[in-house]
């Protein structure tokens, strides 16, 4: 219900969007089981909030690990309401240029642990016929860019199921939220960002987007981002999940929605040079 305390279950909660998510939920009196890798990173959180916040240890590619933290989840507040799946990774390389070990790696984890949490906590929350999954995508999600072939690939591929899933589980009252974030503060350029071995044939084409054609890039770059705070994602994500009805597709950022724009845009004209689109259209 509206007002209601929740409790939250957040993949990624070490850092970035994920953090900012977990700090705003307990920030807002709400519970949350926060996931990491390395659930150390995640002490000063809980020394803060002792009695709504406990620490696990996941990896999202390994569905057993998964399931098994759902049950840990529900046993630690009896109960889950909001399940946040953000944890990912960018991947920067042409197609040519990934390896087999790069592309399972990143649909592992930007695809598969998010479809594997779903799987897990749906029986729960068709049980109490409420809920809400969130699935953070990226405005990645809606077009692709050169260099991005593989994230745009797992996160189109997310958008796919959970637009499906949206129908699916609506009849049990439980909600289901694509966001599509825009540019913020955070490490997903950096620390977070994967890099493919570069072949020499791509390095004009990376000159080009990047003003570089070395690839891992310099990382001091980071300390200039001026990208809006991860705060304020947060804030926006909290108003989104404690409204009863909302879109299906959340943007984030003030940068998002003219992406998005442009990034349809395109695909319409796209459409438009197929003579059959052109006469539905004229119609």
């Amino acid at each position: 219900m509206p007002g209601a305390s929740k409790v939250w279950l957040i993949t990624g909660s070490s850092r970035g969007l994920g953090r900012a998510f977990a700090e705003a939920a307990l920030a807002a009196g709400d519970r949350v089981v926060a996931t990491a890798r390395d659930p150390g990173r995640l002490q000063e959180l809980i020394a803060r909030y002792p009695e709504h916040c406990v620490a696990l240890p996941l990896d999202v590619t390994h569905r057993d690990a998964v399931f098994q933290c759902i049950e840990k989840g529900i046993a630690a507040f009896g109960q889950l309401d909001v399940v946040v799946n953000n944890a990912g990774y960018g991947l920067v390389g042409t197609i040519e240029e990934h390896s087999e070990a790069d592309l399972r790696a990143q649909m592992e984890t930007n695809l598969f642990g998010a479809l594997w949490m779903t799987q897990a906590v749906l029986p729960h929350l068709r049980a109490r016929r409420t809920g809400h999954i969130v699935q953070i995508s990226s405005v990645g999600g809606v077009g692709s860019m050169p260099t991005f072939g593989a994230y745009n690939a797992s996160k189109w591929a997310l958008e796919g199921f959970s637009e499906a899933l949206a129908a699916e589980v609506a009849p049990w009252g439980i909600r289901v939220t694509l966001v599509e974030p825009g540019s913020f503060a955070t490490d997903w350029s950096w620390g977070s960002m994967r890099f493919a071995a570069p072949m020499p044939a791509y390095d004009e084409l990376r000159t080009s987007l990047f003003g570089t054609s070395q690839v891992p890039w310099d990382l001091s770059h980071q300390a200039h981002d001026t990208s809006a705070s991860p705060e304020v994602a947060a804030r926006e994500l909290l108003e989104h999940v404690n409204r009863e009805t909302g879109p299906l597709r959340l943007l984030l950022g003030e940068d998002a929605p003219v992406q998005v724009r442009t990034l349809l845009d395109g695909r319409r004209e796209d459409y438009l040079r197929n003579p059959r689109f052109q006469a539905l259209v004229a119609r």
